[in-house]
């Protein structure tokens, strides 16, 4: 089933299911075409239909988004007949570069999201962000596709 404007329901049912969760696959473009697949924890957004990933500059993921924006988020329900596709456009903030910069911040946000929870050393946590050259990768959903199936009873 593939949602557009003219299957509201069919579209919200498919988001939902991106909301309940925080695991996906990522899917980029290599430079030869072919797909890069790589498991991600995500914070998903609601009212701005964007699921954030937070990621490392130097992996593959990271660099084939930054080449061609064009991804792919593929969530899969607990029953895994049940799943939706995001396609979108990524945008990489900046590399977190200080503790206290903005892309350290929206990467404790990104966590915190994620994670629903608070992590118990946030100046640890801003240090190895930095260290480890981290940054969030926003994809907004501007397509959505898959199969949400109805619980059974």
């Amino acid at each position: 089933m593939t949602t557009n404007a003219k299957a509201p329901d069919d579209e919200q049912a498919l988001l939902d299911l991106v909301a309940g969760g925080n695991k996906g696959v990522l899917a980029t473009l290599r430079r030869a075409g072919r797909p890069q697949l790589s498991n991600v924890l995500y914070a998903w957004d609601a009212a701005t239909r964007t699921a954030r990933v937070s990621v490392t500059a130097d992996r593959a993921k990271t660099r084939n988004a930054a080449r061609d924006p064009r991804v792919s988020l593929h969530v899969s329900a607990p029953d895994f007949w049940s799943y939706a596709v995001l396609d979108g456009t990524a945008e990489l903030s900046d590399v977190a570069a200080d503790p206290h910069d903005a892309a350290a911040d929206e990467l404790v946000d990104t966590y915190r999201a994620a994670a629903g929870r608070e992590h118990p050393d946030w100046e640890e946590f801003r240090a190895t962000m930095v260290a480890e050259g981290r940054q969030v990768l926003r994809v907004r959903a501007e397509r959505v596709y898959g199969m949400a199936r109805l619980p059974q009873p």
